[in-house]
């Protein structure tokens, strides 16, 4: 293994112990006495003077810390509270995002009774990496998000954070509002949330460093089964079932004893996190109903069913101008290639399927829909057919691959994209 992806190399010890001054070192001592003298004093002593990585100023341990090899990544925010901060900014990401450094994942989470599996995408294969006691299941409904390494876990009634560096897991303060299937995403480091729930429109926002949610608009429809995505500070919550319309289409549920009206929705409501105001809504081309939707790559992807057939559809949500009214202009509903699904699997109430964006792909995993389901559905044996099946879209060449399915254990599942 070479030096520059050896966790222990001898460099990144003598990083680790620059961070504290050391008392006995004679040339600590000589830089801190030498700070009160004039510099052309100081001029004659260069070669004797040190300086630890203690003494220096945030911009530069950033640029430090900022190209330790992946393999140490875990042990930096162990050092000391200054580090724990400095790679928990944006500004670390941003650095090794500029160097190139950065590493994208796919995490996968269930729960089975108590315990929490989680199980990752790395060279084509599916790794389990954390198995957790004392984990209370909720994960039936959640919603994951990530910022940075860390990934947060959006349950009906309660929150935890995952943090991918160090394996264990925090609880965090919960939603305002209980919601259930609801559209989460992150922008600008925040997580927003919206729909969910037929007694509330608010648009909550998270925010990670006081660990504190708050109201920050009000969405013009309540959903519920909806997505969410984001690009260019934008929110979009995507499709689902449309709660408390009045068109006449609408069809009549009754819940808990009262009547109210829902239909499948088609269409994007768009929310400017930065400017919190509401953009101009879009709707996906040819309806049907969306089953799973992400972003990459600057662009919204939609997935769409129509009863016997998926049709798979981008929405460039890059903002191309700002002064021409609506926040900014944004591009064209696309209409790509399909995913390759095999022929027995059919999008219904049984099988469906989470959607991420991992840099310039698509992951589309199927999270549910297991062989007892299909056996039941047709009556026959199918050979080669599993739960858990894995497609990548590439959006540079506008072609679908398949990777190693789900492990057998992981029974719906949620899926995330993190960059660290």
């Amino acid at each position: 293994m070479s030096e520059r992806d050896n966790g222990n190399s001898r460099h990144f010890s003598w990083l680790m112990k620059s961070c504290f001054p050391n008392p006995h070192d004679n040339s600590t001592i000589a830089t801190t006495i030498s700070a009160n003298k004039p510099i052309s004093q100081n001029q004659n002593h260069r070669e004797s003077i040190g300086t630890t990585i203690s003494s220096l100023p945030d911009d530069i341990v950033l640029e430090c810390l900022s190209r330790v090899p992946p393999s140490s990544l875990s042990s930096l925010s162990l050092v000391c509270r200054r580090w724990a901060r400095l790679t928990n900014s944006p500004d670390f990401s941003d650095l090794r995002r500029r160097l190139s450094l950065l590493q994208h994942s796919v995490f996968a989470f269930t729960a089975i009774g108590s315990a929490l599996y989680t199980a990752t995408l790395d060279g084509g294969v599916w790794k389990v990496s954390v198995f957790l006691d004392n984990f209370h299941s909720f994960l039936t409904h959640a919603r994951l998000c990530s910022i940075g390494p860390r990934i947060y876990i959006v349950g009906r009634h309660a929150m935890v954070r995952y943090d991918t560096w160090a394996t264990n897991v925090t609880p965090r303060s919960a939603m305002i509002y209980p919601r259930k299937k609801f559209a989460a995403a992150v922008v600008s480091d925040r997580i927003y949330v919206a729909g969910g729930g037929s007694k509330t429109t608010a648009v909550e926002e998270y925010e990670p460093d006081s660990d504190t949610w708050r109201v920050v608009s009000h969405a013009p429809r309540r959903r519920y089964g909806c997505f969410g995505a984001s690009v260019d500070g934008v929110f979009y919550i995507i499709g689902g079932l449309k709660i408390g319309a009045s068109e006449g289409n609408d069809v009549s549920l009754a819940a808990n004893g009262t009547e109210t009206h829902a239909v499948y929705a088609s269409s994007m409501d768009l929310f400017d996190a930065e400017a919190g105001a509401w953009l101009r809504s879009r709707s996906v081309p040819g309806g049907g109903c969306v089953v799973a939707a992400c972003a990459a790559a600057g662009h919204v992807y939609v997935l769409a069913s129509h009863a016997v057939e998926l049709s798979f559809w981008s929405f460039d949500a890059r903002r191309k101008s700002s002064n021409q009214g609506g926040g900014g202009v944004f591009g064209e509903w696309c209409r790509i290639k399909s995913p390759p699904l095999p022929a027995q699997v059919t999008v219904d109430s049984r099988v469906r399927f989470s959607c991420v964006g991992m840099d310039e792909k698509v992951v589309l995993v199927q999270v549910t829909g297991t062989i007892d389901d299909l056996l039941m559905r047709t009556g026959r044996s199918i050979r080669g057919l599993r739960q858990g099946l894995v497609l990548v879209y590439n959006s540079v060449t506008g072609e679908w691959s398949r990777e190693a399915d789900l492990p057998e254990v992981f029974r719906r599942a949620a899926c995330v994209s993190v960059e660290y």
